[in-house]
C-alpha cells in the first residue's frame, strides 16, 4: 500500500470516527429536570403552567414540573428535603419556614394584587356581621390564610376583636363546597370560583381588588445553596417565568390562556373561564422582583401567628440579583417594549 493510500484510508477513518461520535452524541443538550412545589391550585400557579405548556422552561434547556402539594409547611419540608429543586409558596410559608432556620432564597413573583371577593353567607350583609363568624382556608398560616388576613385589615377588620374563626378545609374548590352547604360563613375566592359561589345563593360583600394593601403572591424559591451552586438554573427559571408573565399579559393570546385556565381549574361554563382570566390579568405583573415593603406587610401580619417570623432577616430571605441582571441587559426592558409598558 503506498504511502498515499494510506493517507487517503486514515483520512477516511477520522471522517467515519467523527461521523459517528457526533450520530452518538444528542444534538440538542438534554434537557434538565426541575421540580417546582406548590399549594394553592388557582390563578397564582398560571405563570408555571404557561412556562411548561407553551415551551418558556424548555427554551431554556429545562424540563419543568410542578407537584401540588396541600399545606404550606410540607411545601417547604419538601425543600429541605431536597425533594423538589424550587417552590413557588405563598410568601406566609416561606416566612414561616425561614423563621424556623432555613435558608431559603425568594427571587422572582408574578402577581402584586389580591383580586378576589370576600365572598359570604346571604344573612351576612355588612362587616359588622362578620363578628364569630367562621372563615374557609386551606391552611393556617399559608397563602389564602394570608389573603384574608390582609383584606380583613384593609376593611378595618381584627380577626381577634371580631373573634374570626379560621377552619381549614381544602382549596378554593373545597372552600366553595363548603360554603354552599354552610360549613363555613365566609371566604376569600377568585372571580372564577366566587361566580359558582354567587349562583348557588351567597353574595359578595367586598371586591379586594380595590384594596390598596401591599401586597405579592406566590415566588421562586430556592435552597440558598442553590443559589450558591446552581445560579445558572435559578437564572434559566427566571427568564422561563419572565417570558410567560409576558405572554399571559398579551391580549392577542386570551383564546390560548383561557383554554390554559379552563384546563388546569376545570370551569364548566365560559362565564368563569372569564372571571378567571379577569383575575389574571388584575394580578399579574412584569415587576417580578421581591417587594420588600410588600413583604414587611406580610411579616407583621404572620408574625402575630408565629411571633418568632418578625425577627427574619428579608434581606437575607429576598435575593433580586437575578431580575436585577436581567433589568440591566435588557431582557426585562425588550419584554415590556413588546407590551408597550
Amino acid at each position: 500500500m503506498s504511502k498515499r493510500t494510506r493517507v487517503r484510508l486514515r483520512a477516511f477513518t477520522c471522517t467515519v470516527l467523527v461521523i459517528l461520535a457526533v450520530g452518538a452524541v444528542p444534538t440538542v443538550r438534554a434537557e434538565e429536570q426541575v421540580l417546582i412545589a406548590y399549594g394553592g391550585h388557582n390563578e397564582t400557579v398560571v405563570p408555571m403552567w404557561v412556562g411548561i405548556q407553551k415551551g418558556f422552561f424548555k427554551k431554556h434547556g429545562l424540563d419543568v414540573r410542578m407537584l401540588q402539594v396541600r399545606s404550606g409547611q410540607m411545601i417547604m419540608s419538601t425543600l429541605a428535603a431536597g425533594s423538589v429543586q424550587a417552590v413557588w409558596p405563598a410568601p406566609s410559608s416561606v416566612l414561616n419556614a425561614a423563621s424556623g432556620g432555613m435558608k431559603i432564597s425568594c427571587v422572582a413573583s408574578g402577581s402584586n394584587r389580591i383580586p378576589r371577593e370576600l365572598v359570604v353567607q346571604k344573612e351576612i350583609k355588612s362587616v359588622e356581621d362578620l363578628r364569630g363568624k367562621v372563615f374557609g382556608v386551606q391552611s393556617i398560616g399559608g397563602g389564602m390564610w394570608l389573603r384574608a388576613m390582609i383584606v380583613l385589615e384593609n376593611l378595618g377588620v381584627d380577626a381577634d376583636k371580631y373573634q374570626l374563626k379560621m377552619r381549614v378545609i381544602g382549596d378554593d374548590a373545597m372552600v366553595i363546597q363548603a360554603l354552599i352547604t354552610g360549613n363555613v360563613d365566609a371566604a376569600i375566592l377568585p372571580y372564577g370560583f366566587s361566580g359558582l359561589a354567587k349562583r348557588a345563593g351567597l353574595r359578595s360583600l367586598a371586591d379586594t381588588a380595590e384594596l390598596k394593601a401591599p401586597f405579592q403572591g406566590s415566588s421562586l424559591c430556592v435552597q440558598r445553596g442553590t443559589v450558591e451552586s446552581s445560579p445558572d438554573l435559578v437564572m434559566r427559571l427566571v427568564r422561563g417565568i419572565i417570558e410567560a408573565v409576558a405572554f399571559v399579559l398579551e391580549s392577542s393570546h386570551k383564546p390560548e390562556i383561557a383554554e390554559i385556565l379552563r384546563k388546569n381549574l376545570r370551569f364548566a361554563t365560559a362565564e368563569d373561564v372569564d372571571a378567571s382570566y379577569r383575575v389574571l390579568q388584575l394580578m399579574t405583573t412584569l415587576d417580578v422582583a421581591p417587594n420588600l415593603d410588600a413583604w414587611r406587610t406580610m411579616q407583621r401580619v404572620v408574625a402575630r401567628l408565629n411571633p418568632k417570623v418578625g425577627q427574619v432577616d428579608l434581606n437575607q430571605l429576598l435575593n433580586g440579583n437575578f431580575v436585577r441582571g436581567l433589568e440591566e441587559n435588557g431582557f426585562l426592558p425588550e419584554m415590556r417594549k413588546k407590551l408597550g409598558r
